[in-house]
């Protein structure tokens, strides 16, 4: 008597409608506008700039996920559907936005098969172009993704600046940096800590805001470029925020042996990731599949990270779990390594 169940519960798997439905309603918006006070089809579809009797439909839909709610010829948002506000502070809005680079990193997914095929990345076949290509010729896109990652960095960047060991650090080095949230929180409890800010310029532009807003603009110079072409050197500490499983083995071997020349000899290598068991459960085979689409690139369980670490001429060193599940994963750099 398991056969029904057993196809009951794959096949809710198989339906790919309601998460689709779901990124609809937050890139139009929709609980912003229903909690405006618009609750008419016809208002509401002018006011997102839709085709009246298809959101229609849609909402009859997403009144069945629970999102809305059927009341006096209109709809209403539920308490759910509150989550998919683009000022909620669960931050869900932007991740499914189809217009940003959140939604589109989801729809990337289709391009699983492709990525399975042939070992590339799925993305590129969906869009025509690299994750990368495609940020640096959508100015919009590529502030929609500076935002998604200002909003992990601040979720981890205090826990980082609390817990991870910086002593003796001189010039604490943030390698594709970003919005300068996780080296201000840093600076912020290590008076005694310099800064160097590495990322691409409009990350930079940024960062130089906030790295101000927290005071500590002072002690922390900014350097715009590309870690595939080399690191600012003179660090004792160079911090890789969700940076290497971004990238192939081969590139992210590349970007470590970039620091690590940099550096010079004694200096410490932070990669703080979520680090997966060596069985890769839970969470782990999803997002390292993910990587896989996006960029071709991997989410390391701590023996493959020891192993890249160890082949970019790094001493692989102790791994510190935070609070959040996010992983300190040091090593240090016993002998210069030469980049490339």
């Amino acid at each position: 008597m398991t056969g029904p169940p057993r196809r009951a519960q794959i096949s809710q798997r198989l339906e790919m409608l309601p998460p689709i439905a779901l990124r609809v309603a937050a890139t139009l918006g929709l609980a912003d506008l229903m909690e405006s006070g618009l609750s008419d089809a016809e208002e509401l579809a002018a006011a997102a700039g839709c085709d009246a009797d298809a959101l229609g439909r849609l909402l009859r839909y997403l009144a069945q996920l629970n999102v809305c709610r059927a009341e006096d010829g209109g709809y209403r948002v539920t308490p759910a559907g509150r989550l998919l506000r683009k000022d909620h502070p669960a931050g869900l809005a932007g991740w499914l936005d189809l217009d940003a680079a959140g939604g589109r990193m989801d729809l990337a997914l289709t391009g699983l098969l492709h990525a399975v095929r042939t070992g590339e990345p799925g993305y590129d076949a969906v869009f025509g172009r690299s994750f990368w290509a495609d940020l640096g010729a959508d100015e919009n896109l590529s502030d929609s993704f500076d935002r998604l990652m200002a909003g992990k960095a601040a979720a981890v960047a205090a826990e980082l600046a609390a817990h991870a060991d910086f002593s003796g650090g001189g010039e604490v080095v943030d390698v594709g940096g970003g919005s300068g949230q996780t080296l201000a929180a840093i600076l912020r409890a290590h008076p005694d800590l310099r800064g160097c800010l590495f990322d691409r310029p409009a990350p930079v532009r940024a960062a130089r805001r906030a790295l101000e807003a927290a005071g500590v603009a002072a002690r922390c110079r900014l350097v715009e470029g590309s870690f595939l072409d080399g690191v600012p050197a003179g660090g004792g500490v160079y911090l890789l925020v969700d940076i290497l499983h971004d990238w192939d083995d081969r590139t992210a071997e590349r970007i470590l042996r970039a620091c690590a020349a940099a550096a010079g000899p004694g200096a410490r290598i932070l990669v703080v990731e979520r680090i997966p068991d060596e069985d890769m459960g839970g969470d782990g085979a999803a997002a390292d599949l993910k990587m896989l689409v996006l960029f071709a690139g991997r989410q390391r369980n701590a023996s493959r990270l020891r192993e890249l670490v160890a082949a970019a001429g790094i001493s692989p060193g102790p791994v510190q779990l935070l609070p959040s599940g996010f992983s300190v994963f040091e090593g240090r750099v016993e002998a210069a390594a030469i980049a490339g």
